[in-house]
């Protein structure tokens, strides 16, 4: 990070360690009021090295962040380091996220925030994932009867769902929180109105979608300065978004739900902006006024399995990832997976995430019009009538076919097998602790890198593409597909924010981006902690496989180029490279009662974990 980069910062902090008030929730906070705070002194007369260079683990107390970004994990250590509780720093980091990470998330997306409450000992969950308009049916993304090209939907204002992420920024403050959205803003008003420098990641996703930025023109003045990419250790600056975040702050999340910001967004979904001479065709959308007064944040029962004897929590339907976890772990319940070779763990690991992921295609999407039956795929039973499908000396075959989870039958499948539909590998992931204890694991998308690639002019901020995660058509018209459009539904989502607490207490919480290998990304490092004893960073750092029921499993090149590769091929495993999947983060509550951050090491440029108080 560079010096002007950090001093921006803590600036920020600066300015929040003198707003920092207790203001009145819905519900009682998570957390006892915080004993006043004392000025922090200005930027320039604190060190710079007060904001470190990125690490991908901490140890200490106070709380912890973990992240992919530096200067959203300063943003959340400065709420907790004055007072804050973990929601509202979760809060702050995602908002900081916004600015630096713009192509991953922002109040143009949507997400779900998973909640460990000390005070109760227990998890809730929020279901802020975008809604398709009230005017959408299965024939979405059809024209003349034809799906229309995948490509075409991405960069579109059709692909556009009602965004959640404002009001569950708003819902977590006023329910767990102990600071208002205003005050929690601050440190990410301030970073995009001085700017943060552009790091190597940052300069390649822009070059990536410099073509579609182009044709759009307050995506191309916000994100190509000068007309090109901007250079790595240049400064980007967004002052629309810092105006956007103030207005947030003063006006509350009416202004986007029923306001001037929430007009400005339907005008730009119903005529996207486009630049005079361009040859795309990027087709409206139908998001409507009406369906931003309807949106509504759904607080709802976290998934639960119990696995070797941790209580594992994750989020439920609209996302298939706390379903398709507990299901697969399930599965590995019977397997000593720590006695096991590498070449015996990974086959057991991939055969468990082949049978979930079947499953998952078949059963999950919006339970408000799918009938999803989540406490069954959650089951022991169901998940032993899948196990033993398992071979030790031979690989299964996909698409595997499903199971009946509301009637397990041994080894059973019903019904036909079909591949698991794309999503977009893109999305952003944050874990926080407080002193408290309490415990936020969050994800965030606006679905593909870049999202719709339409930045709403003047206001700073991305749309999303995720009614793309719908499916166009059904894949088999022989087999009922759950995640089909329809009226103010959420498409099905693939991310995993996940607790995992030993008798009512926190071992660890983690999550990642990465569209449906989010969830063999949670899993494996799950597996890897929790089964292979790795130290936290290592299991997320570890290489990874991720099979979601299709003909070949994705390998990174570290397992890609080990010998287990073909001693897995020699039991009929198939394989491709990926060259990177997920990017997770997690925290750790170590028995001495310290926090441990973990991010990545590599992927992504490499992640930020901090302390409060380092030790």
């Amino acid at each position: 990070m560079s010096r002007a980069r950090r001093l921006t910062v803590l600036g920020a902090a600066a300015a929040l360690a003198g707003s920092l008030v207790a203001v009145p929730a819905a519900a009682a906070p998570a957390a006892p009021p915080a004993a006043p705070a004392r000025p922090a002194p200005a930027a320039q007369d604190r060190a710079p090295t007060a904001t470190p260079e990125k690490t991908p683990v901490a140890v200490g107390s106070g709380g912890a962040v973990a992240s992919v970004d530096a200067d959203a994990s300063a943003a959340g250590i400065a709420v907790l380091a004055q007072g804050g509780n973990a929601v509202d720093a979760a809060v702050a980091t995602a908002a900081a996220l916004g600015v630096t990470e713009p192509y991953s998330s922002g109040i143009g997306g949507g997400g779900y925030f998973v909640f460990y409450d000390a005070k109760t000992r227990t998890v809730r969950t929020l279901d802020g994932r975008e809604t398709a308009p009230h005017s959408a049916g299965r024939d979405l993304f059809l024209e003349n009867g034809t799906p229309i090209p995948f490509a075409d939907a991405v960069t579109s204002g059709l692909s556009v769902g009602t965004p959640g992420t404002p009001a569950t920024w708003d819902t977590a403050l006023r329910t767990w929180g102990s600071r208002s959205l205003g005050q929690v803003l601050r440190p990410a008003r301030q970073l995009a109105a001085d700017g943060f420098t552009v790091d190597a990641t940052f300069r390649q996703q822009t070059a990536e979608n410099e073509a579609r930025f182009k044709d759009f023109p307050a995506t191309a003045d916000l994100f190509l300065p000068g007309g090109k990419p901007p250079a790595v250790g240049s400064t980007l600056k967004n002052p629309d978004l810092a105006r956007t975040y103030g207005e947030l702050a003063t006006k509350g999340i009416r202004a986007l739900y029923d306001g001037a910001l929430g007009r400005d967004i339907v005008r730009t979904v119903g005529k996207p902006p486009v630049r005079s001479g361009a040859t795309r065709r990027v087709r409206p959308g139908k998001l409507t006024a009406a369906d931003l007064r309807a949106y509504r944040v759904l607080g709802q029962a976290p998934t639960h399995t119990r696995y070797r004897g941790l209580d594992v929590y994750g989020i439920g339907p609209s996302s298939s990832g706390g379903t398709t976890i507990a299901e697969a772990l399930n599965i590995l319940e019977r397997s000593d997976v720590s006695r096991l070779s590498e070449k015996q763990y990974l086959h057991r690991y991939l055969e468990a995430s082949r049978i979930a992921f079947a499953d998952r295609g078949r059963w999950v999407g919006d339970p408000s019009q799918e009938d999803v039956p989540a406490k069954a795929l959650t089951s022991q039973r169901f998940a032993d009538s899948r196990a033993c499908l398992i071979r030790d000396d031979k690989a299964l075959t996909s698409p595997l076919a499903p199971g009946d989870p509301r009637h397990p039958r041994r080894c059973a499948t019903g019904g036909k097998g079909v591949p698991t539909t794309y999503e977009g590998e893109n999305t952003t992931h944050l874990t926080v602790a407080d002193k408290w204890g309490n415990v936020v694991a969050y994800t965030l998308t606006i679905e593909q890198t870049g999202g719709s690639g339409i930045v709403v002019p003047h206001r700073g901020f991305l749309l999303n593409n995720e009614l793309t995660d719908f499916s166009f058509t059904p894949v088999d018209p022989a087999v009922h597909d759950p995640n089909l459009p329809g009226p103010g539904k959420r498409p099905r989502s693939s991310t995993s924010p996940t607790v995992v607490l030993r008798h009512g207490r926190p071992v660890v919480a983690l999550g990642s981006p990465g569209g449906a290998t989010i969830i063999t990304t949670v899993l494996q490092s799950l597996v890897n902690h929790l089964d292979r004893g790795m130290p936290l960073v290592d299991a997320i750092a570890a290489p990874r496989a991720s099979q979601r029921n299709a003909a070949t499993t994705e390998l990174e090149p570290g397992l890609w180029n080990s010998p287990v590769r073909g001693q897995l091929e020699a039991i009929g495993h198939a394989f491709k490279q990926n060259p990177e999947i997920g990017a997770a983060t997690g925290v750790q509550r170590l028995p001495d009662g310290r926090w441990l951050a973990a991010a990545e090491k590599v992927r992504r440029g490499g992640g930020s974990a901090r302390v409060v108080h380092p030790s």
